[in-house]
């Protein structure tokens, strides 16, 4: 596992969001964080069936609620995914070990959280009518713009043909 970014679901609903989030976090070498309480139970066959062949590569850390998460990453530097953001994903200098914070499907981040961290909210931009991306596109969309901006380091760059070769 590689660990350049962090992913943090913050009461995640559907179990099928965090089992695409969880293989793109495998995929990525990020390592996935997820705040209870959840809508569904991990052992969730639509959760397993989601990223089932990436499972063995995927580093995630569960915690009770927002404070113990807080409590247990002292010191870590915190982007706050929502449509409220007032900074867009692409225009923050992410670093290595930064954590991205991605909320609820339904309701997004508490909203205190946001307005106490308001120079750390980044949006996705997208026309005014809509109401939000799927989670897990979303969480996609921030996690490669961080990685294109750290160059991808250690991730594969280049494919292979079974057939013939470059």
């Amino acid at each position: 596992m590689i660990n350049l970014f962090n992913i943090v679901l913050v009461e995640p609903e559907i179990p099928q969001n965090t089992g695409n989030i969880a293989r793109t976090c495998a995929a990525t070498g990020s390592r996935l964080h997820i705040v209870k309480p959840m809508g569904f139970e991990i052992d969730d066959k639509k959760l397993k069936r989601a990223g089932l062949d990436y499972w063995h590569l995927l580093g995630v850390k569960y915690y009770e609620n927002l404070d113990d998460f807080f409590a247990q990453n002292i010191g870590g530097r915190y982007f706050y995914s929502t449509t409220k953001g007032l900074n867009t994903y692409s225009d923050v200098e992410y670093k290595d070990g930064d954590y991205i914070l991605f909320g609820k499907e339904t309701k997004g981040l508490p909203e205190d959280l946001l307005y106490k961290n308001r120079e750390y909210c980044i949006r996705i931009p997208m026309i005014s009518e809509a109401r939000s991306l799927n989670l897990s596109n979303a969480v996609a969309i921030v996690a490669y713009e961080a990685l294109r901006q750290t160059n991808f380091a250690q991730l594969k760059f280049r494919g292979e043909l079974t057939k013939f070769t470059w």
